[in-house]
């Protein structure tokens, strides 16, 4: 897994073929304790990481359980770098 983010604040997320293979025959990932510790150690770094690019605006936006993803506003704009 790959977060490449933007400097407009966007990200996509890539997986390499292996990864696609695991996630098209398992239909899941499984972790252990400690590749689970690890990840998330690695996802919170990379939270801090996407936070530096964002917007005054996006920064303080705040996420209820409820919220739903616009699928419109989450297609990626090839043009953004």
């Amino acid at each position: 897994m790959d977060f490449k983010q933007k400097k407009d604040g966007s990200c996509t997320l890539n997986f390499n073929d292996k990864e696609i293979d695991i996630i098209k025959t398992k239909k899941q990932i499984h972790f252990t304790p400690e590749a689970l510790r690890h990840f998330g150690n690695v996802l919170m770094k990379i939270v801090i990481d996407f936070n530096q690019n964002f917007t005054d605006e996006v920064k303080d936006l705040c996420t209820e359980g409820s919220i739903k993803i616009d699928k419109k506003k989450a297609i990626d704009d090839k043009d953004n770098k």
